[in-house]
């Protein structure tokens, strides 16, 4: 078992801040901007283009639950375009509330996907806290590696109803947060963060800075503790110094169970952090183990706190902390609060070029497929219609195939710079003018743009692609000649028949 392992105590004298966490708040569905706790929240209009907006009728909701926006799950993909800064690393945090949007016919919410950047984050589905009258939130932690970041929601084969979101929040972290973590590899996924042996409300901001949400978790033995010498200011995680109001613990020398979290935990490798801080007279020193393996040896607790962290930690079902105090130790164990992530690992992004490509071809397709929204190819269960992606470090778009789609508008030039494509396939539509200049697809084997309404002249330079096996053309409006290069070629299968080409061919 590999493992890694770190102890921080309190060595960075930084100042907290009360101003509101920077980035962006989304109130999915609503028509117009808002404030709400003094924190402005945006309409979604300005980030999706696809989806309806709708109210619910459920009395006594907060005002980010009272709309949200429905996606149709008959289009496999729905995406929400945001602008972010590239090396910042942003919290974000979807809440779903479903409100009985989609009928008497379904009166649960339906189970869907959420994908982040080309990653499937993970499966959303709200159903018991829904029964119970709650929303359901899910937080993550990712790394701005491009001007936008998107966030689709996934309509799978589970999917019995129309997919939704209440409301969706970048947030950006201070750069100490959670950096053990190679965020251009992993993202990490939040499994729990609570206060332990705290009742109230849900600790966030203006208490955490980053309004990251601290939930309460109760238990017999906790007790009410002061944190007035804690400086959270010196931890690495920054967490907010309300967690040390309360703990989990004994004054008696015995051993310490905590089932937590509550639920089990999927078979991966997690983030774990576990805080603590005591100011009582006297030694409160223990050893920590995690389903009996040792976590960290004889940790010495003291007045201005410690977090005991491990950045790449095995888990699986059932999860149980136990601290047990040192022969040396005058007080027993106790514990103020925990945050545990499941490592995400990034599954690659389709090479920029070859996105930008697409966009510019989607803008000149007047009525491109529904689902072109996000990565293009990633994940690959929800690569966009038409599309088919290499595999590897690299992933490049090699298949266009468009064909029989019902398609008007042009071919942008910029499917030129899609460098690794080998087919085209656009046949049976109604693309109207020039074919571009596609001589720098040096991979290209097939050209099918049979069956459309393309005009002006073949471009000779489509013979000066050795790879080609197939240019169909046949059944335009193009004319000229045919080029040279294109005719007699061995191996070269061309189809032109059908349009309006002066004879002879050119010499």
């Amino acid at each position: 078992m590999s493992l890694s392992l770190f102890l921080l105590l309190l060595f960075f004298p930084l100042s907290l801040s009360q101003t509101p966490p920077k980035g962006l708040l989304i109130n999915c569905g609503a028509q117009s901007a808002a404030q709400f706790d003094g924190r402005t929240w945006l309409s979604d209009s300005g980030f999706v283009s696809s989806g309806s907006p709708k109210t619910l009728t459920s009395p006594f909701l907060l005002p980010t639950l009272q709309t949200l926006r429905s996606f149709p799950r008959q289009v496999k993909r729905h995406c929400y375009n945001v602008p972010v800064y590239r090396g910042a690393k942003y919290m974000v945090r979807t809440t779903y509330f479903y409100g009985g949007v989609n009928g008497a016919d379904h009166p649960s919410p339906p189970v869907f996907d959420q994908i982040l950047d080309g990653t499937l984050w993970s499966v959303v589905n709200t159903t018991r806290d829904y029964a119970n009258g709650n929303s359901t939130f899910y937080e993550g932690v990712f790394l701005g590696q491009g001007k936008i970041m998107s966030f689709c929601i996934g309509s799978n084969t589970y999917t019995d109803s129309d997919p939704f979101i209440s409301a969706l929040e970048f947030l950006i972290l201070g750069d100490s947060l959670y950096n053990t973590t190679d965020f251009t590899s992993f993202g990490l996924a939040m499994f729990a963060r609570n206060s332990f042996g705290y009742s109230g409300p849900p600790i966030r901001y203006p208490d955490d800075q980053f309004d990251r949400i601290w939930e309460p978790f109760g238990q017999s033995n906790s007790a009410k503790a002061s944190s007035d010498n804690v400086s959270v200011s010196g931890f690495w995680n920054l967490p907010p110094a309300k967690i040390f109001e309360t703990h989990i613990g004994s004054e008696q020398l015995e051993s310490l169970e905590l089932r937590w979290p509550t639920a089990l935990l999927p078979s991966s490798k997690y983030y774990i952090a576990l805080y603590f801080a005591d100011n009582t007279d006297g030694s409160r020193i223990f050893n920590i183990s995690l389903n009996g393996i040792t976590y960290y040896h004889n940790l010495i607790v003291i007045p201005s706190g410690v977090v005991v962290f491990a950045s790449q930690w095995p888990l699986s079902g059932p999860t149980t902390i136990t601290l047990t105090p040192a022969a040396s130790s005058s007080s027993g164990p106790l514990i103020n609060a925990g945050e545990i992530f499941y490592l995400l690992p990034l599954k690659g992004r389709t090479l920029t070029r070859d996105v930008i490509a697409l966009e510019k071809v989607k803008e000149s397709l007047r009525n491109p497929p529904l689902d072109w929204n996000g990565d293009p190819c990633m994940p690959q269960q929800y690569s966009w219609t038409g599309i088919t992606c290499s595999e590897g470090p690299r992933i490049r778009v090699v298949t266009l195939n468009l064909t029989s789609m019902v398609l008007s508008g042009s071919l942008s030039p910029f499917v030129a710079n899609m460098t690794a494509l080998t087919n085209i396939w656009l046949g049976n539509n109604s693309l109207t003018g020039q074919i571009p200049n596609l001589s720098s697809l040096k991979m290209l084997e097939t050209l099918h743009l049979e069956d459309n309404q393309f005009s002006g002249e073949i471009p000779s330079s489509l013979g000066d692609i050795n790879s080609l096996q197939e240019v169909f053309l046949q059944n335009n409006n193009l004319t000229g000649q045919i080029p040279a290069n294109l005719i007699g070629k061995p191996g070269l299968n061309v189809r032109t028949s059908g349009n309006n080409f002066l004879s002879p061919p050119a010499p």
